[in-house]
């Protein structure tokens, strides 16, 4: 009889807002591989991950942490050790930008909600990597949700450039994690209908644009071929896959108009 893919192994996963959210699908296809899932929340939200977390197999514990917060930062291990003794790999789901920073060009946005998006978006992957390190164990595995920020994007302005600060992040995260065994991923989705693309003005054009150039077909509706690329990472089937992007998109990041 074949093994989990994730069996015997720890995770937090971050991020779990919605049913239809990647993080949703990620920690359900995790638990049913095998893993000990631990859940975060924050604020408002956290009613709501608790909630969903009811519906998930094992009713993973939740915790409730701000990325922003270095207090939260430095209580995590603490809080995580209540559950599980180390983790295997960690699922950062956290993205953000204020509505003015979405959708009216770069040039007349002001610095306070610049800077809360590239916070939020960017920085927090590598401060919840330096919080969980302490408990991740040689050969584990850290993955971030990416957007392909290669190109200018219509209406995704601020957060266009926070995910290309988050792809050269990775890189430096990867260099720097690989002393202690852990690799850093990111896995660039193509869009989907979550409460993050809700946010989106102009959310439609990314559909149309997918429908229209992904070579193998892409449903908005379906997150599991991008959680399955999540779980796939944080198993120990890629030990020298570090600092790099994968594209979970149908093929279009490799095709031209």
């Amino acid at each position: 009889m074949s093994t989990a893919l994730l069996e015997g192994r720890s995770l937090l996963v971050t991020g779990v807002l919605t049913e239809r959210s990647i993080a949703y699908a990620v920690a359900q296809l995790a638990a049913e591989q095998g893993a000990t899932v631990v859940l975060s929340g924050f604020g408002r939200g956290l009613g709501v991950t608790r909630r969903l977390a009811r519906r998930l197999p094992g009713d993973p514990p939740v915790l409730e942490l701000d990325v922003t917060s270095e207090a939260h930062l430095a209580a995590l291990p603490e809080a995580l050790l209540a559950h599980v003794d180390g983790l295997d790999g960690v699922l950062h789901a956290i993205g953000y930008a204020p509505p003015a920073a979405l959708g009216k060009g770069v040039l007349q946005t002001p610095w306070d909600d610049v800077g809360v998006a590239l916070q939020v978006s960017t920085w927090s992957y590598v401060a919840l990597a330096r919080a969980c390190l302490p408990l991740l164990r040689r050969g584990g595995s850290y993955v971030g949700l990416d957007f392909d920020a290669r190109v200018a994007w219509p209406a995704y302005d601020w957060m266009g450039v926070a995910k290309a600060g988050l792809e050269s992040a990775n890189r430096y995260l990867a260099r720097d994690l690989g002393e202690h065994g852990v690799r850093s991923n990111l896995v660039a989705a193509g869009p989907l209908r979550t409460m993050a693309a809700r946010s989106i003005p102009g959310f439609g054009e990314f559909e149309r644009v997918w429908g229209e150039r992904a070579p193998l077909g892409w449903s908005v509706d379906d997150a599991t071929p991008v959680a399955r690329a999540c779980v796939a990472l944080l198993s120990d089937w890629f030990p020298a896959t570090t600092g790099t992007v994968v594209h979970v998109d149908g093929g279009v990041h490799a095709v031209g108009a």
